[in-house]
């Protein structure tokens, strides 16, 4: 054999991998299409309005290298080629493991009754009126069989939905994702200044207008919280990503439909560790701290969903905080990728 016809079938299953990849819709490495050059720059971080609460404050000096982030939420098409290539089960689609669960739990939990520990996973659902806003479970309920295949249960698809937000997505399974393509989470940091899409100081992805205001410019709840939506946006829950106009860097859906995963730890006070300081490039607190809630680790959410409401949740606003702990997915849960400048 000469060296050439040696070098050719060397060549060969490099090629064969590629094709086969191709195939299955995996994403190649640096594969940029369908995301965003964020330039790099310096901004104020934290609350710009009277509805900021105390984690977005103090407002702190941040300065980011550029980066890209996925235009969209994955969707449930992107989802799908993931797991028809790598066979990658959700946490929603197993059965709890009570001795990791209780982990995060304060000492003492009895274990719950083998009824709940299935695989399930939260959906919301209406009320029929006026409910204490301090209670989540009044709107949200643990269904068995729910999970991004079956967004609301048994019952429920995700046919015609392909390019809907993929939802009850875990911290976990987001990484998994992101591992599968090349990619990563964006940080706190990150996500925030690529909200702000190059304006200084406002309140929403789009300026400082009302989000129900003149047109609809986000899928947020309209009207009163949780029994009543008048659907002005024209969805009830997550609507097709590209509804509505993108903000100045060509980002779609940076305030409402669902929240957004970040890889950073929450920590309640991370921002007071920032006073005075001008960051760099931060990646967050090393580890969670919520006195609400001290027990369990949670990471960080951006964007707000579906369900915000001035009434109890701004979080359409760029500078809003939320966390969760990891391994939990609910029907407003999604994410975005990032991506390093090479």
């Amino acid at each position: 054999m000469s060296k050439d016809s040696a070098i050719s079938c060397m060549q060969m299953p490099a090629r064969f991998s590629q094709a086969r990849d191709t195939a299955l819709g995996v994403p190649q490495a640096g594969d940029t299409s369908g995301m965003v050059l964020i330039p790099g720059g310096t901004f104020i971080m934290g609350g710009n309005n009277s509805q900021a609460v105390p984690d977005e404050f103090p407002r702190h000096k941040v300065t980011l290298a550029p980066f890209y982030l996925d235009k969209t939420e994955v969707t449930n098409a992107q989802f799908s080629k993931f797991v028809e290539a790598t066979g990658y089960i959700t946490l929603a689609e197993k059965k709890p493991d009570w001795e990791e669960l209780k982990k995060s739990l304060p000492p003492g939990t009895p274990k719950p009754h083998d009824s709940l520990l299935i695989p399930a996973s939260l959906v919301f659902r209406t009320t029929n009126g006026p409910v204490d806003l301090r209670n989540f479970n009044e709107w949200w309920t643990w269904k068995s069989g729910a999970n991004w295949r079956q967004p609301r249960g048994p019952g429920s698809n995700i046919i015609g939905h392909e390019n809907y937000p993929v939802v009850h997505i875990s911290w976990y399974d987001a990484m998994a994702y992101c591992k599968w393509a090349g990619t990563r989470l964006p940080t706190e940091a990150e996500w925030e200044w690529a909200a702000r899409g190059g304006l200084t100081d406002n309140v929403y992805p789009w300026g400082n207008e009302h989000v129900n205001a003149g047109l609809p410019k986000a899928n947020s709840w309209e009207g009163t919280f949780p029994y009543l939506n008048i659907q002005l946006d024209g969805h009830l829950r997550a609507g097709p990503v590209k509804t509505y106009s993108p903000n100045g860097y060509g980002l779609y859906d940076m305030a409402g439909n669902v929240w957004e995963w970040c890889s950073d730890w929450y920590d309640e006070k991370y921002y007071l560790s920032l006073k005075d300081q001008h960051s760099v490039n931060p990646a967050g607190p090393s580890k969670s701290y919520d006195p609400e809630d001290p027990y369990t680790p949670k990471k960080s959410l951006r964007g707000g969903s579906f369900l915000c409401n001035d009434s109890y949740c701004s979080g359409y606003r760029v500078s809003r905080r939320m966390k969760s702990s990891p391994d939990t997915g609910l029907e407003h849960t999604g994410f975005r990728c990032a991506r390093d400048v090479k």
